[in-house]
Formats: C-alpha cells, sequence, structure tokens
C-alpha cells in the first residue's frame, strides 16, 4: 500500500480537482474543446482543458495543452507544474525533471514544485537527492503534514520504519482528523508486528467514519 504517494498525487491535482463522474469529466471536456474551438489563443482555457485530460488520465493531450501554452508563455508555472507531472506519468522522467526544476527557478523555494521533485526522484531510484530535497522540505514547512506524510513513504519504501512511524505520526499530530495518513501508519505497524497498535489506528479511522468493512484485509493482517 502507497497511501503517501497516493496523497501526493491529489496535491498535485488539487488545483482542479472536483466530485465528478467520468461521464462529467468527458462532458467537461467537451465543452472545453468547443470554446477552445473559438478562442485557441486563450491560455485559461487551454489549462481547463488539460485539466480534464489530466483527471480522465489522457497523459498525451494534457501535455500537447501544456506544450501549447508554454509555447505563448514560457514562464507559465501552471502548464510546467502539471505537464512535468503528466510526463512522469508517462515514465518521461527527464522531461518531468526539467520542468520540476524550471518551475523552481521561476519560484524558488515552492513546496508543490519540490514535493513533485522529490517524489520523482524516489521513483527514479536516485534517493539522496529525493531524501535531501524531502528533507529540507520538512525543515522548510515543519508544519506541513504532506511532508511528513511524503517523507514517511519515501522511509518506509527503503525500509526505514522506525523514522516512517515517526513521520507518519507527525503528520497525524498535525492532521488529526486525516484517515490516510492513520490508514498508512496502520499499514506500517502491521509490517512491523505492532499489531495491536495498529488495530488502534483502524478503529480510529472507523469512529472518524471510514466503512469498517472496506478496512477488512487490515484487520485480517492484524489477527494473522
Amino acid at each position: 500500500m502507497r497511501r503517501w504517494l497516493i496523497l501526493a498525487v491529489a496535491m498535485l491535482l488539487m488545483a482542479t480537482a472536483h466530485a465528478q463522474t467520468n461521464a462529467e469529466l468527458r462532458d467537461s471536456l467537451a465543452e472545453a474543446v468547443e470554446k477552445l474551438n473559438r478562442f485557441p489563443d486563450n491560455i485559461d482555457l487551454r489549462l481547463r482543458k488539460a485539466s480534464w485530460n489530466l483527471m480522465l488520465e489522457q497523459w498525451e493531450y494534457a501535455q500537447r495543452e501544456y506544450d501549447q501554452v508554454l509555447a505563448r508563455d514560457s514562464d507559465n508555472v501552471a502548464a510546467l507544474y502539471f505537464r512535468a507531472y503528466a510526463y512522469e506519468r508517462m515514465h518521461k522522467y527527464a522531461f518531468a525533471r526539467m520542468d520540476y526544476e524550471r518551475m523552481l527557478k521561476i519560484v524558488p523555494g515552492n513546496f508543490n514544485g519540490q514535493l513533485g521533485l522529490a517524489l520523482l526522484n524516489q521513483k527514479d531510484m536516485r534517493y539522496t537527492e529525493a531524501m535531501n530535497i524531502i528533507n529540507h522540505l520538512v525543515e522548510q514547512f515543519p508544519d506541513n503534514a504532506v511532508a511528513y506524510a511524503a517523507r514517511a513513504g519515501m522511509e518506509q519504501e527503503r525500509g526505514m520504519m522506525e523514522v516512517a512511524e515517526y513521520d507518519f505520526s507527525q503528520a497525524i499530530r498535525l492532521e488529526p482528523d486525516n484517515v490516510d495518513y492513520l490508514l498508512s501508519r496502520a499499514d506500517l505497524l502491521i509490517k512491523m508486528g505492532r499489531k495491536d497498535e495498529a488495530r488502534r489506528d483502524l478503529d480510529t479511522a472507523v469512529a472518524k467514519g471510514v466503512p469498517k468493512p472496506s478496512l477488512a484485509d487490515m484487520y485480517a493482517r492484524c489477527r494473522e
């Protein structure tokens, strides 16, 4: 389970995310295409269309839209940020890295840019660079739960279980109502053999509204 990565991706898309079905997303995309046919030079419309492409996981279409935006406005931070994400999903890591680095030259110290670059480096097995960036991010934003959760996920992936537990606990301290952090820590505690503590996290998540049947597998792992 890589809930920390899910959280990070959610953060990358938070500027455009809406609770819509695929059919509704496709309707929104069709509307954006129709408007772009009338106003092809409108950057805001092109960014909007690209956001629907991203949410429909149409990575190449999104990338092409961001290419168009950046051809007109080479310093457009939103286009660089989301094109990097599209490149990453297509496993074009070198291009994604260039976009994140370009973005961070325009807005040095930007949280999302640094987080995206750290996660990219982790995925690309550039572990030292990934950890250096995420450590700096936590120092720079000590009250940001996402930074701790992302670092915890990296640490867990590298087998650094004790420090990962600490970072998940810090994320929970900062955002006690975030059940994703609770479930991530529960998953980690199960792997560490601390199943009573994991069960308490699961019970807390249920008390906060997570349907207990959806956690049946995790509860079963606590009994093994």
